[in-house]
């Protein structure tokens, strides 16, 4: 489900919730709402607040977490091209051809446009015409079976970084989670309901609020997938890589 599929049921959950509450207000017997009965409904709504509030702090952490190794996994990956680039400069015989195919693939990879959907999700650098490349190779000097060595080894982390790039992007937040989030949220606005009077203002905030609490929960689940949506890591790492391949 897209983070926005997740905001607009949150939305209509808790403004609903809080919706009821209002109109629960004017139907219930008054001492259902007494001095009493407003500090057992408050004390209750404290500890739903506080759980929510510590859900929300753990989906927080865990997007930010997403995002900056998703950030670190780019850099690696521009290093790694860039290193790949130099190895095969200093290789020798068959190393142009190379570093030719590296360098279109990494056009190729930057021109393609943005994706945000998970079904066509844009898989990444593409290695493999290289690793080909490089297995067809038959290094003559201990010089270059080292440096075949390595340029193998770079390759098959590019590649590794490329899968494990698809397979991150394919989790996410569990769905029993953010239903229980969404709930607490619901009981949350619903009680506020229930204690307010029943009046403009009191429904404009609730509004505010309510679009406030599903627009951070956008952010966050769009934030936990770092390669989709509208909050993506920038490709500027491969970008500057791009612009040193194939220097002497």
């Amino acid at each position: 489900m897209s983070a926005f599929a997740v905001g607009v049921i949150a939305f209509l959950c808790v403004f609903g919730a809080a919706s009821i509450g209002l109109l629960l207000r004017s139907r219930l017997p008054d001492h259902h709402l007494s001095t009493d009965s407003r500090d057992a409904i408050k004390l209750a709504t404290a500890v739903i607040g506080t759980l929510s509030a510590l859900a929300l702090g753990l989906l927080i952490a865990s997007a930010k977490r997403s995002f900056d190794d998703a950030g670190a996994e780019l850099r690696s990956s521009a290093a790694r091209i860039l290193l790949l680039d130099r190895v095969l400069a200093h290789y020798g015989p068959g190393a142009p051809e190379m570093r030719g195919t590296l360098r279109r693939l990494l056009e190729a990879r930057l021109s393609k446009p943005d994706l945000d959907d998970q079904n066509t999700l844009d898989d990444g650098f593409d290695i493999e015409p290289v690793q080909d490349a490089l297995r067809s190779l038959k290094p003559q000097t201990d010089a270059q079976r080292w440096l075949h060595s390595r340029a193998l080894q770079l390759s098959g982390e590019i590649a590794q970084a490329r899968w494990m790039r698809t397979e991150t992007e394919v989790g996410g937040f569990p769905p029993a989670f953010l239903a229980f989030l969404i709930l607490w949220l619901a009981l949350l606005f619903g009680s506020f309901g229930l204690l307010a009077p029943r009046n403009g203002t009191v429904v404009a905030i609730f509004v505010i609020c309510a679009l406030s609490i599903t627009g951070a929960l956008v952010l966050i689940i769009d934030m936990d997938h770092p390669y989709l949506g509208f909050i993506q890591v920038s490709d500027r790492p491969l970008r500057m890589a791009l612009e040193r391949l194939g220097r002497p």
